[in-house]
């Protein structure tokens, strides 16, 4: 009886779809550990765009101290390396086709690692950076002049926004999602009606919000659908000498403002853990005494990680 010839095959002439259908398994670490280097074709599979649609270093954090002084924050050489590293690869790889980018609310990202993004993934539609203590003005606003296509941003509460929403305004002409994390005044709101009118989604859950800015926007901002203020320290603040006034429900006014929106996600129980925590924390949510992930989720699916 003849033996059945064995015929071999070398790893390279896997099918470049199965290799791809694979590599969609990998985290972050192992698609940029250098198996792109095994061959042209495991290459080819690396740079696939389907692997590429989302960057998300959210398992990524700096390794930092807090300092009395701007940036109020020091972060290790050896951790800026690691990220620099990181970047660099994944943004080989990637080819320009990254639509999104999720950056940990720890992960201290400085100017020159988000030129050197923005650079080279230009078509950009949703960025999620909580951090910006080492990001200077012309560094962001250069990214955001890069980033055209740009549509939702997940950011922290700052205090000067004007400057970064007129540079949306007017480059961003399809921009339409805001979740801001972090206390939410007047001078806040009023900078989105100035240069957002036309939001659609706008997210302050588990931030401290002052009435009025509330107010403004849902009696100001026409175009607005989405409005999640869930787990949020309302607080009014009347003339002086009264003090400011935490409020336990939302007044009549305020849901027959929201009425004419397609979603107004709200939640102010005692008995929520969530809403204790935000009183706890007083309206600015320290995330890292928290369930890793937490602060990921939103009741807004298309803010949610």
């Amino acid at each position: 009886m003849e033996e059945s010839a064995y015929v071999s095959r070398r790893w390279e002439d896997l099918d470049t779809d199965i290799l791809v259908k694979i590599f969609q398994s990998f985290d972050i670490f192992q698609l940029t550990s250098g198996i792109a280097h095994v061959c042209s074709s495991w290459r080819m599979a690396c740079c696939d765009p389907l692997l590429w649609k989302t960057l998300d270093l959210s398992v990524i954090r700096s390794n930092f101290i807090k300092i009395p002084l701007e940036p109020y924050v020091y972060v290790d050489a050896r951790s800026d390396k690691t990220l620099t590293r990181l970047l660099k690869i994944s943004l080989s790889l990637s080819r320009g086709n990254l639509k999104t980018l999720i950056f940990h609310f720890n992960l201290y990202v400085s100017d020159d690692q988000l030129t050197y993004t923005a650079e080279r993934c230009p078509h950009l539609r949703r960025l999620v950076m909580p951090a910006w203590n080492r990001i200077k003005k012309t560094g962001i606003c250069k990214a955001i002049r890069i980033w055209r296509d740009l549509e939702s941003l997940t950011m922290p509460s700052i205090a000067n926004p004007p400057y970064l929403m007129e540079e949306i305004a007017n480059n961003c002409k399809n921009f339409s999602e805001l979740k801001v994390m972090g206390p939410f005044d007047n001078f806040f709101a009023d900078t989105i009606r100035m240069y957002l009118p036309k939001i659609r989604v706008l997210s302050l859950r588990c931030s401290m919000i002052v009435k009025d800015a509330l107010i403004s926007i849902l009696d100001d901002l026409q175009n607005l659908e989405v409005l999640n203020i869930s787990h949020c320290l309302l607080i009014e603040i009347p003339p002086p000498p009264a003090p400011r006034r935490i409020m336990r429900e939302l007044d009549q006014s305020i849901i027959e403002k929201a009425s004419r929106l397609r979603e107004f996600v709200t939640c102010m129980k005692d008995s929520c853990i969530m809403c204790q925590r935000t009183r706890n924390d007083e309206g600015i949510m320290r995330w890292y005494k928290y369930e890793e992930g937490l602060w990921k989720a939103d009741e807004v699916s298309s803010l949610a990680l």
